[in-house]
């Protein structure tokens, strides 16, 4: 198993911002798991490990893009109807078998090849097919419109896409496009890398799974299974070990057993530094805890840094602060780890529906809804809670608006940058 540098995260300031936090991963984190070979079946939602070369040219010959009549261009009346005696019939996966001589048009269907001409090349047969619905069948001959250009109708050889070409590049995740690109050029395995290989828990002592009592004073494990359902969005292979007790040595004892057999340990809560927050300590009895306060609102106190040589992420306790944090650190660092190439997030702008105040130096992220203003246009509205522990504002909110280190104050009507949840969690 490839694993991190011990040194991978290492940084010296005390409040990081968002921008450096991510310029970081960007530069320091490659992909741990190894590649492996499956079926193009089985390949959608996996990340590619090797360019997709074209063996072949798409399409692989010249072609007719409708069901109508292939024509020598050239035999065709410029100034009214063209009446041509039809001399075969050309059906996809079916050439017409001989040369089309000229002053002959070819019944052909759509995908059908286009016949050959008298020299035996496709470049000197007929180059322009009419559609049928524009054509008046006369006996064993067709009337063909005038004003049609010449080409047109045709599917050349390689348009889409040409022998020896990269058709799609390492890094990315194969969705239906790229697996249908890829059976377009005949492949019918390829290379991407394995999941990636992550272990979740939780600590507190006041954590109760659900469907167990919950007695006074305690919560149930709201964290682990979000987290959980985040890392699976983004294709992960998650081992779930459930609620770590408030004891430093025990916690040390579970995280050393779960580095043997993964890439990434992932926890929510116990990463500050208070005096019940043992994780910290825990992490830094076996490795390296690289704290990043970060200048972000929700979730300020994450943590990564390394058990071993094996990645640790340490996310806040606070529900909502938990899920934010990951999908705008935990998120690229999964994705980079996993082999992907691009981890951009793509923010989109709306009108803000609110007015907020922040606080300058700290990137904040506001839940909003996605509405309709009066000329259809979407306008984002706040849901009424900030608060790091309202968990449903998450279930009601379409995404969140991103609100940079330099903004002090947004008026209502100001244009925004939106981020929807499907571009940072993967579903």
């Amino acid at each position: 198993m490839a694993q991190l540098k011990d040194d991978c995260f290492a940084f010296g300031g005390e409040l990081m911002p968002l921008a450096d936090a991510l310029a970081i991963l960007s530069d320091r984190v490659r992909p741990v798991a190894e590649p492996e070979t499956v079926s193009l079946r089985h390949a959608a939602g996996r990340i590619l490990a090797e360019d997709i070369i074209a063996d072949c040219d798409v399409p692989p010959h010249d072609n007719s893009a409708v069901d109508g009549y292939a024509v020598y261009f050239d035999d065709l009346d410029p100034d009214g109807g063209t009446r041509l005696k039809v001399s075969g019939r050309i059906a996809a996966g079916h050439p017409l078998g001989h040369p089309a001589e000229k002053g002959e048009a070819f019944r052909i269907f759509t995908g059908a090849p286009m016949p050959v001409g008298t020299d035996g090349t496709k470049a000197s047969g007929p180059d322009t097919v009419f559609m049928e619905e524009d054509c008046e069948e006369d006996g064993d001959s067709v009337i063909l419109p005038a004003g049609l250009n010449r080409g047109s109708n045709r599917r050349n050889t390689g348009e889409d896409i040409e022998k020896g070409s990269v058709v799609v590049k390492a890094g990315r995740r194969l969705r239906a496009q790229e697996v249908g690109v890829a059976a377009s050029v005949g492949r019918s395995e390829v290379a991407v890398y394995r999941p990636l290989k992550a272990a979740v828990f939780s600590t507190g002592d006041e954590v109760r799974d659900p469907g167990r009592d919950a007695p006074e004073g305690c919560i149930y494990d709201a964290n682990r299974y979000a987290v959980i359902a985040l890392l699976e969005g983004l294709g992960a292979d998650v081992t779930d070990l459930g609620i770590l007790e408030d004891d430093t040595k025990a916690i040390a004892g579970a995280l050393k057993d779960a580095a043997s057999g993964h890439d990434l340990l992932v926890t929510s809560g116990g990463v500050s530094a208070g005096e019940e927050d043992h994780v910290r300590d825990a992490v830094e009895s076996l490795g390296k805890i690289h704290f990043w306060r970060l200048a972000i609102k929700p979730g300020r106190p994450i943590a990564l840094g390394q058990v071993g040589d094996v990645a640790f992420l340490g996310l806040p306790g606070n529900p909502v602060a938990a899920m934010v944090t990951f999908m705008v650190i935990g998120r690229p660092l999964v994705l980079l780890m996993s082999g992907m190439a691009e981890v951009t997030r793509t923010c989109f702008p709306v009108e803000a529906g609110f007015d907020y105040k922040k606080k300058p130096g700290r990137r904040e992220w506001a839940r909003v809804k996605l509405e309709s203003n009066g000329d259809g246009r979407p306008v984002a509205m706040k849901y009424h809670s900030s608060g790091a522990g309202i968990l449903t504002s998450m279930v009601e909110a379409d995404g969140l608006v991103e609100l940079p280190e330099d903004t002090e104050a947004l008026e209502k009507g100001a244009i925004v940058n939106f981020l929807p949840f499907n571009e940072v969690t993967g579903r």
